[in-house]
């Protein structure tokens, strides 16, 4: 098999699992805000176990006077990021199969998507089922958002600073990549059906509040660390042919957990390489 071809097999096997989260997603929406009483709490964390693993690093080859400002030549791709106390950031944990309970609060800076250096910030979306994805770029160069999953959009930015809204209709995954020819561009977004679902931030840590009593399945989702290969794309600006980076498989885990009135619960997750 060639470089292409392994390439390809792992972006149909990504995009494969995209559709069939999404489905299930959608088969979970319908989700009803009440007045929760005498909530619980739920908090913990996603940590690092063992060795890790070295951060994936990809050329920068377009546009370096903009993407590359501190001329390293290569750009991190955020795939794996572990902080001093082995909290892993940018792991989605949700809770499943919830069909009622409090309002949407999920956080604004989470649905509003900036490219800068040639990168999107923020690398993990959250965006609430039905609410707005706003977009714009920092960068006096032309960028693509180009989005495959529960959102299929195509858009590009020649100008800077100008806002591009689109309503996420359709709860599910959504991977978005740079078209314009920044293939190491990438981030994931989750729209969201209902409010129990967090990003970690820097130390692994996520919380949610206001959860009806009850037991649950938490799931912990972390798009992957590993890479797979190079795809080969054209890139029409430029009119000739680059690699864009592949990637493994999101990395999943489950746990149970019960929620008593008023109660707090803790749940941990411990991941590997392995």
């Amino acid at each position: 098999m060639t470089k292409t071809q392994s390439g390809g097999a792992k972006l149909l096997f990504f995009f494969t699992f995209l559709v069939a989260a999404t489905a299930l997603l959608s088969a979970q929406s319908g989700y009803k805000a009440i007045t929760v009483s005498n909530g619980g709490t739920i908090s913990g964390t996603v940590k690092w176990s063992g060795p890790i693993p070295r951060g994936l690093q990809f050329p920068v080859t377009k546009d370096p006077q903009i993407c590359d400002p501190e001329s390293k030549k290569t750009v991190d791709l955020d795939r794996l990021i572990v902080g001093p106390q082995d909290g892993v950031a940018n792991t989605i944990v949700y809770l499943k199969d919830v069909s009622s309970g409090k309002a949407f609060d999920l956080p604004e800076q989470r649905r509003h998507l900036n490219q800068l250096h040639c990168r999107y910030v923020p690398h993990i979306l959250l965006v609430p089922e039905n609410a707005v994805l706003q977009m714009e770029s920092s960068d006096a160069t032309l960028h693509t958002i180009h989005m495959e999953g529960a959102a299929t959009f195509n858009l590009p930015f020649p100008f800077t600073h100008q806002i591009t809204a689109r309503t996420m209709s359709t709860p599910g995954l959504v991977h978005l990549q740079c078209n314009g020819g920044h293939v190491w561009m990438s981030a994931e977004m989750m729209v969201a059906p209902h409010p129990y679902y967090a990003v970690t931030d820097e130390s692994g840590r996520f919380d949610f509040t206001d959860v009806p009593a009850g037991t649950y399945q938490i799931v912990a989702w972390h798009e992957g660390w590993g890479f797979a290969g190079k795809q080969e794309v054209y890139d029409v600006l430029s009119q000739r042919k680059v690699d864009r980076p592949v990637f493994t498989q999101p990395k999943m885990w489950e746990k149970s957990v019960t929620v008593t009135g008023g109660g707090m619960s803790t749940v941990n997750f411990v991941i590997s390489a392995k």
